[in-house]
């Protein structure tokens, strides 16, 4: 008796790019974070915690290039510079709030990725 045939298991390419760029070590936590509305630099190192101003400037880099958080420059006096998301960043929204509530409910707080 042959084995039957079975297609190759495969992820969707669109959710391998979403889950790479968003598992990204602090990039899905900057975008919950700005959730709440804009926040400037130290309130977001703030809010996440453990990383150094360099890694997180250059996280947010990384998500304005990606359009999902724009910065905003206030020429003041004094200058202040604040980061918000954008339309495709609030799109996240529901799915964030949605993941955050199963981890809520399914993950054991010492299941941590860190």
């Amino acid at each position: 008796m042959s084995a039957p045939d079975h297609a190759p298991r495969t992820c969707d390419e669109a959710l391998r790019r979403a889950f790479g760029f968003l598992g990204k070590r602090w990039n899905g936590i900057l975008i919950a974070t700005l959730m709440n509305g804009p926040a400037g630099l130290a309130e977001l190192r703030c809010a996440v915690g453990g990383t150094s101003d360099s890694v997180l400037s250059g996280r947010l880099s990384e998500l304005t290039e990606a359009n999902l958080v724009e910065r905003l420059v206030d020429p003041g006096p004094p200058v202040s510079v604040s980061y918000e998301l954008t339309e495709s960043g609030r799109a996240l929204m529901p799915a964030l709030t949605a993941l955050t509530a199963w981890a809520w409910e399914n993950l054991p707080p010492s299941a941590s990725a860190d």
